[in-house]
């Protein structure tokens, strides 16, 4: 595949996400937070087109986005962004990207597990430790029935593992969710999701 060809593909992949929602996690992680502190930051990893960082932006968050696709980051940036916004455009893989210390919010809308197990834990290692106290995680993990178990390069958990890895942490949403639908590519697919809003006490 040339690179305009894959730019092309992911251009009408992020086309037809266009003008879907922000993720209920996110929506409910900022409400919890309220107006933003004057120094607001969030770190978007696995931002895509920017559904959930166009929410952060008008609610007056800084963001950091963060994605490996050039194209994702290109489509967020030629959207009509909210006057006076702070936005950081990164082109990286999430589990190498760094983290800063005392992020408020930590979001990644079904992108996190997208990589290796032991690159997935040392990220929500390197998570837990960012956030500062009142700090929160938003954003969906893998469950060990999702009909994409096997793929490499994603991780999956079952609820006690998940459940032991957000241990200390108060949990203000943790949803387990199992659907038969189809993936935005329109494959068929059977969905075994977490869905968590966690808070650094």
């Amino acid at each position: 595949m040339t690179e305009t060809t894959r730019s092309n593909d992911w251009a009408a992949y992020y086309q037809k996400l266009r003008d879907r929602p922000p993720r209920r996690t996110l929506l409910s992680a900022l409400d919890a937070f309220g107006a933003p502190p004057s120094d607001a930051l969030v770190i978007d990893l696995g931002c895509g087109d920017g559904r959930d960082a166009i929410e952060m932006l008008r609610r007056g968050w800084r963001v950091i986005a963060v994605d490996s696709e050039p194209e994702a980051l290109r489509q967020l940036q030629e959207r009509p962004l909210p006057e006076g916004s702070d936005l950081t455009p990164v082109v990286a893989r999430l589990e190498e990207v760094p983290i800063p210390l005392g992020v408020h919010l930590v979001n990644s809308s079904f992108a996190m597990p997208l990589c290796e197990r032991a690159d997935f834990f040392r990220t929500w290692a390197r998570i837990r430790e960012a956030l500062p106290a009142g700090g929160r995680f938003a954003g969906q993990w893998y469950g060990e029935r999702d009909s994409w178990v096997g793929r490499p390069g994603i991780t999956f958990l079952d609820r006690d593992e998940a459940r032991a890895h957000l241990d200390g942490l108060t949990l203000e949403m943790f949803e387990e969710e199992e659907a038969d639908g189809t993936t935005p590519r329109g494959n068929a697919k059977h969905w075994h999701i977490f869905h968590i809003v966690a808070r650094k006490p």
